[in-house]
């Protein structure tokens, strides 16, 4: 491609609206255009690193013998309210109608439409398993759209989903395209941990979510450097402490602590290390009558050491507190007497089901609020002060330092950016469907499924994030928008160099590589500024004094400074770097 037949827009400055360096560099290097909110036209830069991921994943995908179709955009809401997600998915689901007054979805995701195609098409289990692909456009409304294409509302989505005959031959497919999004992620060659996650109502261990290494990434990832293991925070578990609890040194005080509501002002106040305190988390469950009215509320106790924060999904996933809630202040107070701030498991009002953590339930010695305003209680031990808990149950997200779950060494914490996820679903949709086939002995059985999601239009955020300098975007081979750039210097003033460009590039173009050649006639500074913004890897600048030496310039977008390469040999040298 020449330049004087593209469209290159590249701007000084982003847009003040701008929050995040993908976002920014995105929008200065002309790649993509703010339509609307959290909707952004791909201009022709940008189209071309989408297709660069299409591709790659188009490839990877078929190669693991899943099948491409297309699913509408504009799907019935028949389909949804069969599954209850077009009541239940809230207003993130864009709803609309016809002007027959039929109801439709704009579509975030296709497993009711996908569910609908096989319980029509799959008959027999001669048929399975099979795993049906897209690369879509989606669209979610997200309440605050942001940071360009990491959180827009429309987007592009490759999303696929597989059936098969019985779980062992879902975890079986499962397992090919948890092989497939490793050869993906491979092949865009950026830095990536697929790392264990939550597997929500379905249960189970087969979730796992591909993160893009990024200092700005919106989610914390645990992983082991003496292991294999890795899990995103709601997963990755705190393993209980070793050795006995240890024996009481100290006798139990009411100790005056005005003004001081939580455990690090209490621990400043009384000289005495944060990890000695214990925090109080009160949270409540309901049950309700078939007409949705409360029956019942039931009071939780949560103890966690004061330097710990509790995790939610684990705590959902304990008995009796799926549906959860923090409980309100009047219940608080009922319970305790007192407001929040000063909370503990001694002298209630009222009883309550206290479950501890790991942590608390070996600690001794240790400090809570006295349900009493402006004090807490010091030397607070159990067994001796208050019965042993309810429950004890792993309630916090691990900190670094902490032991890894598999005995290999210590945790370690990095920010990650989620750019895919494969899931097994089980029989969700199948059920709530009534996707049905024939066994080997004729009976119908439900279709097991599992789905898996690649953000196609933000991974070249991620990669953008993960990839940068002051001077603009540094993509891999893989996702450039072109790889090799070549820049004439006055190439309208000598033939010599606009000779030896056309050469090159007619090379290049004949080898197959992805080739940009800078014909715009723009001063060297300028054009130069350019292509580090955009971010090819690659750029070969062919001037007159270098010419009459018998040399081209060579730098890579990483190098500080080119370096002189005979002209013979720049060819052979694009080449064997592309290969490598």
């Amino acid at each position: 491609m020449k330049a004087s037949q593209f469209f290159i827009s590249t701007l000084k400055e982003a847009p003040a609206d701008a929050e995040v360096v993908s976002h920014k560099l995105m929008m200065r290097a002309g790649m993509i255009k703010k339509l609307g909110a959290g909707i952004y036209t791909l201009m022709p830069m940008g189209l071309r690193v989408v297709q660069k991921v299409e591709a790659i994943v188009r490839e990877e995908m078929n190669r693991a013998g899943a099948v491409e179709l297309s699913m509408p955009v504009v799907q019935p809401a028949e389909l949804w309210q069969e599954t209850g997600r077009f009541e239940k998915m809230g207003p993130e689901l864009l709803r609309i109608a016809d002007r027959h007054g039929n109801n439709f979805v704009v579509q975030p995701t296709s497993e009711e439409v996908v569910t609908d195609i096989a319980r029509q098409e799959i008959r027999s289990y001669k048929q399975l398993p099979k795993n049906f692909y897209q690369i879509q456009t989606k669209f979610r409304d997200e309440r605050r759209p942001r940071f360009g294409l990491m959180r827009g509302r429309e987007f592009i989505m490759k999303d696929a989903y597989s059936f098969d005959r019985d779980q062992a031959s879902a975890k079986a497919s499962y397992q090919v395209m948890a092989k497939a999004y490793r050869r993906i992620f491979d092949r865009f060659g950026l830095t990536y941990r697929a790392v264990a996650a939550d597997s929500g109502a379905i249960g189970g261990d087969l979730s796992e979510e591909f993160q893009v290494i990024a200092a700005t990434g919106e989610d914390a990832i645990v992983y082991c450097p003496g292991s294999d293991y890795a899990a995103n925070m709601e997963k990755a578990e705190a393993l209980a402490p070793a050795g006995p609890r240890a024996s009481s040194s100290q006798p139990m005080t009411k100790t005056p602590t005005p003004g001081k509501s939580t455990c690090a002002d209490v621990a400043e106040l009384l000289g005495v290390p944060l990890q000695i305190t214990v925090k109080s988390l009160v949270l409540a469950t309901d049950t309700l009558s078939d007409k949705g009215e409360v029956l019942k509320t039931q009071v939780w106790l949560l103890l966690l050491r004061g330097d710990h924060d509790m995790n939610e999904v684990k705590v959902g996933k304990l008995p009796g507190l799926s549906a959860f809630r923090f409980a309100t202040v009047p219940e608080i107070e009922d319970h305790f007497g007192c407001k929040p701030g000063y909370l503990g498991p001694l002298s209630l009002q009222k009883p309550v089901k206290l479950v501890v953590d790991r942590e608390v339930a070996v600690m001794s010695d240790w400090i809570c609020g006295a349900n009493a305003p402006d004090f807490h209680i010091t030397g607070v031990n159990w067994g001796r002060d208050l019965p042993e808990p309810d429950m004890v149950a792993d309630l916090r997200n691990v900190v670094a330092g902490d032991a890894s779950p598999d005995g290999q060494g210590e945790l370690v914490i990095e920010r990650g950016i989620e750019v895919g996820h494969v899931f097994y679903l089980g029989t969700k949709y199948s059920q709530a469907m009534k996707a049905t086939f024939l066994d080997q002995n004729g009976k119908p059985q439900f279709m097991e499924m599992g789905c898996y999601g690649i953000g196609i239009t933000r991974l070249p955020a991620a990669a953008i994030e993960q990839n940068h300098d002051e001077r603009g975007i540094i993509w891999p081979d893989a996702l450039a928008p072109f790889t090799v750039v070549i820049c004439p210097i006055n190439a309208e003033r000598s033939p010599e160099v606009k000779a030896a460009s056309e050469s090159l590039y007619a090379e290049l173009l004949a080898a197959g590589v992805d080739v940009m050649l800078d014909d715009r006639g723009e001063r060297p500074g300028a054009m130069f500024a350019d292509w580090e913004l955009i971010g090819v890897p690659h750029r070969v600048n062919i001037g007159d004094r270098a010419l009459k030496e018998g040399h081209v310039e060579y730098q890579h977008r990483r190098d500080a400074a080119a370096t002189a390469v005979p002209l013979a040999d720049i060819g052979a040298l694009l080449l064997a770097k592309l290969a490598a």
